[in-house]
């Protein structure tokens, strides 16, 4: 009998065998996934990340599997999660972005992709909506990308729930809630952005806030009046002078050029010269 352990050379050979289906049984284990503690760990596992394309600079793959799951579970959290997200990576890339860092207009069809995808998302009303997802999305709602105030605003009422003691982030929801002219929640978040900035910052960050407050765009309006017309307009990035409003000033005998800057549309003039002596 081969399991006859009295001779010296028996026992060798069973010790072997016990030894190699030991070897078997673990690398078999192991190599599943199964057991040993290490989660995600095993062959299994490596094949998922290799047909994911884990490593790779694109997200092509990872956005189609993606869209292939909202189509199929299309009440499913993780789905339309995991499409945003890798929407708003591959958005990254070199050709969705200048070396300026300005969002291209292909970056911007991303965008969009990524904005129904987050939608879809809330849509689901999620107990906790992922904040680093919406962290994400903040930058596709700004003025670099989509330029949704009203987006922005929802995001940022999330990133505040999340982390209800950040100045800066009840700072911007203020920005925002100004920008449009929602001036009740503006005036919370300007109120909890104060209170929470430290106590040498905060007359600053009231004032800064006050300010958006009146001129929520940022933009300053100039007043330019030359060759008896006054022009009302303001200036873009490139320093260039856009007029918004033009007005017939009264004669006057000297030509001159004035540029007042303010923060509401206003006009210059300049007063006829008097021609009758009082008697």
């Amino acid at each position: 009998m081969l399991f006859d352990t009295r001779g010296r050379h028996r026992r060798r050979v069973v010790r072997v065998i016990y030894i190699g289906l030991a070897l078997i049984f673990l690398l078999g284990f192991v190599g599943l996934g199964v057991g040993g503690g290490f989660g995600s760990g095993g062959i299994l596992s490596s094949l998922t990340k290799e047909s994911g394309g884990g490593g790779s600079t694109s997200f092509s793959s990872q956005i189609k599997n993606y869209q292939k799951l909202t189509r199929e579970h299309p009440k499913s959290l993780s789905a339309w999660e995991g499409l945003a997200k890798n929407l708003l990576h591959e958005a990254g890339g070199e050709q969705f972005v200048t070396s300026a860092g300005a969002v291209t207009s292909k970056g911007k069809v991303l965008f969009k992709e990524a904005s129904q995808a987050w939608n879809s998302y809330l849509a689901l009303n999620p107990a906790k909506p992922n904040i680093e997802l919406a962290q994400l999305m903040e930058t596709v709602y700004s003025e670099e990308g989509l330029n949704e105030p009203a987006k922005e605003v929802e995001i940022l009422q999330i990133a505040v729930a999340a982390k209800p003691n950040s100045a800066a982030l009840y700072a911007r929801l203020a920005q925002y809630a100004y920008k449009t002219k929602n001036a009740s929640l503006g005036d919370l978040a300007a109120k909890k952005a104060v209170s929470l900035s430290p106590a040498s910052e905060r007359v600053r960050v009231k004032d800064a806030l006050a300010e958006v407050k009146k001129n929520p765009s940022g933009e300053k309006t100039y007043t330019l009046t030359t060759n008896g017309k006054t022009y009302t307009g303001t200036l873009n990035a490139k320093g260039e002078f856009k007029a918004s409003e033009t007005k017939s000033v009264p004669t006057s005998t000297t030509k001159s050029t004035t540029t007042t800057p303010t923060t509401k549309s206003t006009t210059t003039s300049t007063a006829p010269a008097s021609t009758t002596k009082k008697k």
